[in-house]
């Protein structure tokens, strides 16, 4: 193991902050760490991707493309910079066509783009290997990540009597779908699609030590170019598997600096660098560098503090400190239980080591529940929103039945968010007496009809079509996509809604939030205009909205539960078809649409776009 290095990629500024912080990290306190950066020599550093784009438009009104192009021109090329992109969904829920993921990944190479770290949420080669063909030939490095999943905790059946265990049939174990040679299987079709970096993405911390070692050992052995690892805390794997990862052979390891590291993000790489030290692998960063970002790191955590969820772990600086007896002990044990290949003591001495830093212990709802830690706090979210908070534990024993009636898919954004929101909302059918299943969200009708792409395991066609009203698995026709309008804004002096391509992107890839980011654009620009050249200002009328109170006396339409109306498409007088959408509502971050029970002309609306509704409320009134 000996001149062996070690590569690192640093997803501070991306997936720690997203995994701690709620990605709430803003241009200006990134911009007090970038002349640090510079000079740390990571090999690559994650700063876009995942819910950068939304974020930073939704809470921070920062354009996402700034925040790339700020980054590239301080860093000056000295180390690659990334992004993560959900293949053909890049960011949304939405498989785009070629002509979109390509004039995406064209801007974000010219903005400083140079490794895209491309997967699919249910590992459909199909759905990758376009985005690995159109960053190679853009001129950026592909990277195929891989995500890792375990198949589902069978439940728990009734103990059967004694002649039933005498004489009945032996109960078959269900047939294991995610084997060490599915993942290894997967990689080696993404290098030879084009895949430059291959990547193990552990995104909810399930690796466990012996699983890294395995799976490490087979990619290294099955493919040439380089190998990394991606894992998070939560479930108390993260730095115990890392180890194992190093010690057989990873090439790069994803890692986060001290107070952006450990609980649902990613090791510190200070805790990787002791162990390094220990192997007799070199590090492949300027430590002292390092020692930099991390003291002014503080500071930006500090200013995250109503996001952060955590307690501080203790200071330290692994150059300068000299760390107590019992601690060199526990390393020392650890890398020994390692190469043994003993887990449990590897685990034991490496839960040590974090507890004695103060990171927080190993979350065992999570481990427990083998979710990833942003798809539990989104389910707590849910129900607490829901007035259900009670319906917790309901809600997570159903996740493995949904994701097996689903086809089995790796739970990851997306299909983590869809699987869940449909877990708390069967949990709130049953609660209501209602069949399962009663209110399927837009988004799992997709999944089930195959507009995703191909599940690890073929969906059952009566439970296809009772979800989507046809047993045959549709793919997504990318043919009828519809680019989104971008209007003309008579307000805001008659200028277009997207000014420019990257604008126009946004809109395409995120609509929602990107609306409302950009008319807020286009307010200020507008205002700053008119107090530069201000106007004659003529007197205004003053129209007051007339509010219809008049009591209900038709047949209604009532939400199903609450959340806020994204979409509108029917108006009073209207006649209206059984099974016609009449209006689109988001609810536990999944879109709901809302159709006529039968044939009705449209008497009154009570809500419009971006209205929050509550459960039960009134939308619609029939003549």
């Amino acid at each position: 193991m000996e001149n062996r290095k070690l590569k690192i990629r640093d997803l501070t500024l991306r997936d720690g902050q997203q995994s701690l912080f709620a990605t709430r990290l803003s241009q200006g306190e990134i911009d007090k760490l970038l002349p640090f950066y510079e000079n740390a020599g990571f090999y690559i550093m994650e700063v876009w991707g995942g819910a950068v784009p939304d974020s930073v438009m939704r809470y921070l009104g920062e354009s996402p493309w700034d925040r790339l192009r700020i980054i590239s021109k301080e860093m000056k090329g000295k180390s690659l910079l990334s992004a993560l992109s959900r293949g053909r969904n890049l960011f949304g829920y939405v498989p785009y066509p070629n002509s979109v993921l390509e004039g995406f990944y064209k801007e974000a190479i010219a903005n400083g783009l140079n490794v895209m770290r491309i997967f699919d949420a249910l590992n459909d080669i199909d759905n990758v290997k376009e985005s690995i063909k159109l960053i190679n030939e853009l001129g950026g490095i592909a990277d195929g990540a891989v995500c890792y999943t375990v198949d589902p905790k069978t439940e728990e059946a009734p103990k059967p009597g004694f002649f039933a265990r005498l004489f009945g049939k032996k109960v078959e174990e269900p047939e294991r779908i995610f084997t060490d040679e599915y993942f290894v299987g997967k990689a080696v079709e993404m290098e030879r699609l084009g895949a430059k970096i291959i990547t193990l993405k552990d995104m909810a911390g399930l690796v466990n030590p012996s699983r890294a070692a395995s799976i490490i050992s087979k990619l290294k052995a099955a493919v040439k170019v380089p190998v990394d690892f991606h894992t998070h805390c939560t479930p108390g794997y993260g730095l115990a598997s890392s180890v194992m990862a190093i010690i057989n052979g990873v090439d790069i390891l994803d890692t986060n600096i001290w107070w952006f590291g450990g609980g649902s993000a990613a090791p510190a790489i200070e805790l990787v660098y002791l162990f390094t030290k220990k192997l007799g692998i070199e590090i492949d960063v300027n430590m002292e560098a390092v020692g930099e970002i991390r003291d002014h790191l503080l500071a930006a955590r500090e200013s995250l503090k109503q996001f952060d969820l955590g307690k501080l772990p203790k200071k330290f600086d692994p150059l300068k400190d000299k760390l107590p007896a019992d601690i060199e002990a526990e390393l020392d044990r650890a890398v020994a239980a390692a190469k043994g290949g003993d887990e449990a003591t590897l685990l034991d001495a490496c839960h040590k080591i974090e507890e004695y830093f103060g990171f927080p212990k190993p979350n065992e709802i999570v481990k427990n529940a083998e979710v990833p830690g942003g798809m539990y706090s989104n389910m707590v979210a849910q129900l607490k929103a829901l007035g259900a908070s009670d319906l917790l534990e309901d809600a997570m024993k159903l996740i493995p039945m949904v994701r097996r009636d689903a086809g089995l898919v790796p739970l990851v954004t997306p299909t983590s968010q869809i699987v869940g929101s449909q877990a708390v909302s069967v949990a709130l059918d049953r609660k209501k007496g209602n069949p399962d299943y009663s209110n399927p969200s837009n988004q799992f009708i997709s999944l089930v009809k195959g507009e995703y792409g191909h599940t690890p395991v073929p969906v059952d066609p009566a439970f296809r079509e009772k979800i989507t009203g046809s047993p045959v698995e549709k793919p997504y026709d990318v043919s009828s996509y519809k680019k989104p309008d971008n209007p003309i804004l008579p307000e805001y002096g008659n200028v277009p809604l997207a000014s420019n391509k990257e604008e126009e992107l946004l809109l395409e890839l995120l609509p929602t939030v990107a609306n409302t980011f950009l008319r807020k654009l286009r307010a200020a620009e507008y205002e700053t205009k008119q107090a530069e050249n201000p106007a004659p200002k003529a007197e205004e009328a003053v129209v007051e909205e007339k509010v219809d109170e008049a009591p209900i006396t038709g047949p209604t339409l009532k939400a199903p539960m609450g959340g806020r109306v994204i979409s509108v498409s029917v108006k009073p007088g209207d006649k209206v078809s059984k099974g016609q959408v009449l209006l689109v509502y988001e609810a536990m971050k999944m879109e709901n649409d809302v159709t006529a029970e039968k044939d009705s002309v449209v008497k009154r609306v009570f809500v419009k776009p971006d209205e929050v509704i509550s459960g039960d409320a009134v939308l619609v009134e029939f003549e």
